[in-house]
């Protein structure tokens, strides 16, 4: 039986980072589905079956979460915070890919347990890039914490 490939979900409120990151998969031919939360609200009512999306199966949940901090209702950093809260979702993979060059932003997403911090390349053949190593990281090479291997 082949099993479908986990979704990664885009947490990102700029149409423009939206198709660029878009733009960037189908370029690396990453196949697997993409979501998109626009704020972090929708982000959280995905992850939990929450909301608008109270009808979807919890159990398949994202092989990769790619954070903005910067959103409208609530911000980043706070989504982090809780999907780290719970027992449920505190395995998730969560790469933040942001703009910010502050090094407090840095910080506190590593602090909270980001996977992973990625300044947004300004240039189009640079983020392709960066998508390319991060398909090929999270996507192929990562062994999950439930995937049933055993050492």
């Amino acid at each position: 039986m082949i099993m479908p490939r986990m979704p990664i979900l885009l947490v990102e409120d700029n149409p423009d980072d939206e198709a660029l990151t878009r733009r960037a998969l189908m370029r690396n031919r990453i196949a697997n589905p993409l979501v998109v939360a626009h704020d972090g609200i929708e982000a959280l009512d995905y992850l939990f079956a929450t909301g608008r999306y109270a009808d979807r199966d919890f159990r398949i949940q994202p092989q990769i979460i790619l954070l903005d901090l910067k959103l409208p209702r609530l911000d980043g950093l706070e989504v982090l915070k809780r999907i780290r809260m719970d027992d449920r979702t505190r395995l998730l993979p969560v790469a933040v890919l942001s703009t910010s060059l502050e090094d407090s932003d840095v910080q506190t997403s590593y602090r909270l347990g980001a996977n992973s911090y990625i300044r947004k390349p300004v240039d189009f053949e640079q983020f392709i890039e960066a998508v390319r190593q991060l398909g090929m990281y999270w996507l192929v090479l990562n062994v999950p914490p439930d995937s049933g291997l055993k050492g």
